[in-house]
């Protein structure tokens, strides 16, 4: 099997960068495989993507250096499975809140004796390899966000499940559960810093690697010196529209043209 670089990452110590896609579309999945990013999480949480344009989406990043990842849009085995068998090396579970919804994520992403996963065919062992479902176990990466505070309240019991490779931090919804204002980049309420502080403590002690989204390379560069392992810089439509908006402003406003 086809052996997944972010996990060889997190084993060496070192910080996987990635980005976030959302434009469901597999062309601009494989420009920004092509871009050195280490990782591609395909949003099908909060974007209108159906499972085939997800697939064609793998399909395209395959073709890049880049891992190919999804957010499933909810801890449901069935779209876990789905989105396993289309071709991803790693799932992103949102709203995680209890030991019970972290082993049904786990049990969800692994085969047995490990968890529950159902063995059929697809194009994973096509492109991974046939050897796919005697090292899936080991090589895919399994996620979940912390982004509720019912998840602080129980984060040892979270992240002290077996099985979980990293955790990432939803900062507006966890911001939005404890009544705090959401607030784009770094949320000075210390109700906020206090929660964060909790989670990366506790993803300390159980060894599980830190994930966070940052807007800038100079935030990235920063979390990577506080410890953070996972990092997803923008997204797809962040730096379409950034980039145009950017190219735009510069033409001039008075557009008569010259003699």
């Amino acid at each position: 099997m086809k052996p997944n670089k972010v996990k060889q990452l997190f084993r060496e110590k070192k910080a996987a960068v990635g980005s976030w896609l959302s434009l469901c579309s597999p062309i601009c999945a494989e420009t920004m495989g092509h871009l050195g990013f280490d990782f591609l999480v395909v949003d099908a949480e909060h974007s209108p993507i159906d499972m085939e344009t997800l697939q064609s989406c793998f399909v395209s990043i395959c073709a890049t250096d880049a891992v190919p990842m999804a957010r499933v849009a909810w801890n449901d085995p069935a779209l876990i499975k789905r989105t396993l068998d289309a071709g991803a090396y790693g799932i992103v579970v949102p709203m995680v809140n209890s030991r019970q919804e972290a082993l049904q994520v786990v049990q969800a992403c692994r085969y047995p004796p490990l968890g529950n996963r159902s063995s059929g065919y697809g194009r994973v062992d096509l492109y991974a390899g046939k050897d796919y479902k005697a090292h899936a176990n080991e090589e895919i990466l399994v996620i979940v966000q912390i982004e509720h505070i019912e998840a602080v309240h129980h984060i040892d019991e979270i992240l002290s499940v077996e099985g979980i490779d990293a955790y990432f931090i939803g900062p507006g919804d966890l911001a939005a559960s404890m009544g705090v204002p959401v607030v784009l980049g770094e949320n000075p309420d210390p109700r906020y810093q206090e929660a964060v502080a909790t989670i990366i403590a506790a993803g300390k002690k159980y060894g599980v690697p830190a994930g966070f989204h940052v807007a800038t390379p100079e935030e990235c560069n920063r979390r990577i010196q506080e410890g953070f392992q996972f990092l997803a810089l923008g997204t797809d439509s962040f730096f379409l529209t950034g980039a145009a908006r950017t190219a735009i402003g510069k033409v001039a406003q008075d557009r008569t043209i010259g003699d």
